[in-house]
């Protein structure tokens, strides 16, 4: 039987990643190993301060690092390098798997012929938006499938998309592959996913497995984050050069202000265009990222750590 870990980075974790450790500990295919990479030892220890899971260490490892040390790419790779299993399920600190089925479905989807990773369907939170429920919606629709080399005339960039926010990976895959690009900005498991099209392996979009996952950015948080984004892209033409993105993007906010007209929700468009108009100036920004001085880059990012 098959064993699997679920590999978490963690940074100023609040209460509900206290739920999420006792969701992952409630599923029908029993963790082997919760492996945290945490960042800053203080704010975990905060946290777990006098509550059951303090003393409830069994199968959790916990390594720290400092903010410095942090790394999309690595400190996942370091991750990985902690678990023996077969099968390693990546996670981020505010996803909340919707029922005890959530590994049992990525298992099914990434045990299909020649798929490398499968990753799961987000959705909306009892406080998002109707934005935000659209975005969900048009990002991860309810219908699952597997992404090959073959979809690449048809859905371009979309072929490769896939998230950590949950993913399980097979580790032999993984290992052959040369894991996640060490020293990345964003977009590391985009890359990952690349790189398993490219060789001739499939991403498995598993709509049964779900995680509770949104956010409501600011418009200068989108700003941030979209500069990262951009920087991700001038750093990674081999991927991003051949597939824009800027298409479906605009795809997006095309459906969304069709949505939100057909909803009655006319009075929303107004901020749709702002905040689209801050997602693209900091991805612009971003994929120009080396003609700017320094001091403006650090400034821009979201990582800052990055550019240290």
């Amino acid at each position: 039987m098959e064993t699997v870990d679920v590999i978490i980075p963690v940074y100023k974790p609040d209460s509900g990643f206290l739920e999420l450790i006792k969701r992952l500990r409630m599923q029908t295919v029993q963790v082997n190993q919760i492996i945290l990479m945490n960042t800053e030892q203080k704010y975990l220890d905060r946290l777990l301060y006098g509550t059951t899971l303090e003393r409830q260490v069994h199968n959790i490892t916990v390594r720290h690092l400092s903010k410095r040390e942090f790394d999309h790419g690595r400190t996942r790779n370091q991750g990985v390098r902690l678990s023996k299993a077969d099968v390693f399920v990546m996670m981020t600190q505010d996803a909340m798997p919707a029922d005890e089925y959530l590994i049992e479905r990525l298992l099914a989807h990434l045990r299909q012929e020649n798929v490398a990773v499968s990753y799961a369907r987000q959705l909306p939170t009892e406080k998002s938006g109707e934005i935000e429920r659209y975005t969900r919606r048009f990002n991860y629709p309810e219908k699952s499938c597997v992404k090959t080399k073959e979809d690449l005339p048809k859905l371009g960039i979309k072929t490769f998309f896939c998230s950590n926010v949950c993913a399980a990976y097979d580790r032999e895959t993984f290992d052959k592959l040369g894991g996640f690009v060490n020293h990345t900005i964003f977009n590391e498991d985009m890359l990952y996913a690349a790189k398993a099209v490219e060789a001739g392996w499939g991403i498995a979009y598993a709509a049964e497995a779900c995680v509770y996952h949104a956010h409501n950015y600011t418009h200068r948080q989108q700003f941030h984050r979209n500069f990262d984004l951009g920087v991700s892209q001038a750093d990674h033409p081999e991927v991003f050069a051949k597939y824009p993105s800027e298409s479906e993007g605009i795809r997006m906010v095309k459906g969304l202000v069709a949505h939100l007209r057909q909803k009655g929700m006319r009075n929303k468009i107004p901020y749709v265009i702002v905040q689209s108009a801050f997602k693209y100036a900091g991805y612009l920004c971003g994929k120009h990222y080396r003609r700017l001085p320094r001091r403006l880059v650090v400034a821009m990012a979201s990582n800052k750590e990055y550019f240290s």
